[in-house]
């Protein structure tokens, strides 16, 4: 069993925000739930999920979430600072799903068939992509970000199951990354030109990219396909928000 740590802490104050007046996005209504509601639903129902602890909100998550297998811990800052706050509260695990709060279409058989896909889950750091065929045919008005590899079209998911003894390590190794966003020169050290170029050909293989993450991060990360596209759509404009409402309950 492994335990989940679901990121609820983002403010309502982006695209979202005429859409309703919840302070945090995790709290928007998506049909009779709220988003946050939906996801650690479908963790529960996970057959592999232990604990969830959601980090957010308490005062106003309390009222939602309940039950023995539930936590709940203050949000800290940032993504990362949230990260830290949640791991706190769960010493010892060798491996954690971290998910964010946006992706109310997730299901239970979704969860499942990622960390089916996680194998041993003897890596640091595993990360679902899916093809944009897949996203597309099952929902076909949704907007994603794609980056082009050799095998095909793919979108990130927006689930992640890591080591968290490796967590420190990838944050530091990470801004050393984000430190050079602005010097393309910097970037140009950092990741290869090499790599660049075969990027923008479009000659990159998922094993490529798997590889040059691990080296940056100083870990051992695994990339893999899934078929589920509700674990890379995310609720982060109103379209979104409006398709969410219409699958939900479908899937």
């Amino acid at each position: 069993m492994v335990d989940a740590v679901v990121l609820a802490g983002s403010l309502n104050d982006g695209p979202l925000k005429e859409c309703s007046p919840a302070r945090y996005e995790a709290l928007i209504p998506v049909g009779s739930k709220t988003m946050v509601e939906h996801v650690v639903e479908a963790l529960l129902r996970a057959r592999q999920i232990g604990r969830v602890l959601v980090v957010g909100p308490v005062e106003e998550l309390s009222p939602l979430l309940a039950g023995e297998r539930v936590l709940l811990a203050g949000a800290a800052g940032g993504i990362m600072e949230n990260i830290e706050a949640g791991l706190k509260h769960l010493p010892g695990e060798k491996r954690v799903l971290l998910v964010t709060s946006d992706i109310p279409m997730l299901t239970p058989r979704s969860v499942d068939d990622f960390l089916e896909l996680c194998g041993d889950m003897s890596g640091d750091l595993y990360y679902p992509i899916i093809s944009k065929q897949v996203v597309e045919r099952h929902f076909a008005s949704t907007k994603r970000t794609y980056v082009t590899l050799k095998e095909g079209v793919y979108t990130g998911g927006n689930l992640f199951l890591f080591n968290p003894s490796a967590f420190k390590q990838c944050v530091q190794n990470g801004q050393k990354i984000i430190n050079q966003r602005k010097s393309p020169l910097g970037l140009c050290r950092l990741i290869g030109l090499s790599f660049l170029v075969n990027y923008l050909l479009h000659i990159l293989t998922i094993r490529d990219v798997q590889k040059k993450a691990s080296d940056l991060l100083g870990i051992r990360g695994e990339v893999v396909i899934s078929q589920y596209p509700e674990v890379g759509v995310d609720v982060d404009k109103p379209g979104d928000l409006e398709l969410a409402i219409q699958n939900i309950g479908i899937s």
